[in-house]
């Protein structure tokens, strides 16, 4: 099993997510999109699911003039969207692609940064629907289709803050609940299925989400999306079929 330095600095081979069918949640900004059109670069066809409609289009466009293959959009807005509406996606992608190779979870919402005793209890729901429920809806959905896959790769995205900091409130337990979701269903599925699950903790990145806890920080100073991307696609390949339950800290070491 490679190990986690060794999935940090993972070099690609050109082909190596090709014939893969991948769903990317938040694809349309940051991480995601970086992600996105770096699994399109290595041959999978992308699935870039959001809310902002205008955003997927650019990165379906990129996607394209890269000579990638051709993309997927599915607008969805994940703090409103019932199991039902998640469910209607699973039969449309059955239909589309069939087997789903890959699934990574990245779009989430800070809320506010406060103590849970002044928390505002509807910004803390929506946080946990986005950041955790909207997650487990969407892999239980999916779960058939990403079972039939030769290897079907589930990525969770944690954060720093999962190992529960002040004032982080419910963010800080979204990414908490995720590494145990993660957790349990390695357990439950490890000798049953070929599907793998893992954590991806990006660390201090350079995105609007951080520019937002960190109005003071300067951006410079923090990797860009793209800078993050050899685990996202180690964890996608063939190579790591072996990879489960894991968290994967992609914060420097000091």
């Amino acid at each position: 099993m490679l190990s986690h330095e060794q999935l940090r600095h993972f070099q690609a081979n050109d082909n190596c997510l090709a014939n893969k069918n991948i769903l990317v949640t938040g694809a349309g900004d940051g991480i995601g999109r970086a992600v996105a059109l770096a699994y399109a670069r290595y041959g999978a066809t992308v699935l870039l699911l959001g809310k902002n409609q205008a955003k997927l289009e650019s990165v379906y466009d990129e996607i394209e003039q890269q000579g990638g293959a051709k993309p997927a959009i599915l607008p969805l807005d994940l703090e409103k969207a019932p199991f039902s509406q998640m469910q209607e996606l699973a039969i449309m992608i059955e239909k589309e692609v069939g087997c789903l190779d890959g699934l990574l979870h990245n779009a989430g919402i800070l809320g506010i940064l406060t103590p849970l005793e002044m928390y505002d209890p509807i910004t803390f729901e929506q946080v946990m629907k986005v950041n955790f429920t909207a997650p487990f809806m969407l892999t239980q959905a999916l779960f058939s289709l990403l079972s039939c896959a030769k290897s079907g790769s589930v990525i969770f995205t944690s954060s720093g803050v999962a190992k529960p900091r002040a004032f982080w409130g419910a963010y800080a337990l979204s990414k908490q609940g995720l590494e145990g979701m993660s957790d349990i269903f390695t357990q439950e599925t490890q000798k049953t299925t070929r599907l793998r699950f893992n954590c991806i903790n990006p660390g201090a990145t350079r995105t609007q989400m951080r520019a937002t806890a960190y109005p003071s920080e300067n951006p410079n100073t923090l990797k860009a999306p793209e800078e993050l991307l050899n685990a996202y696609i180690a964890l996608m390949s063939d190579e790591t079929i072996d990879v489960k339950g894991q968290v994967i800290d992609l914060q420097p070491k000091n």
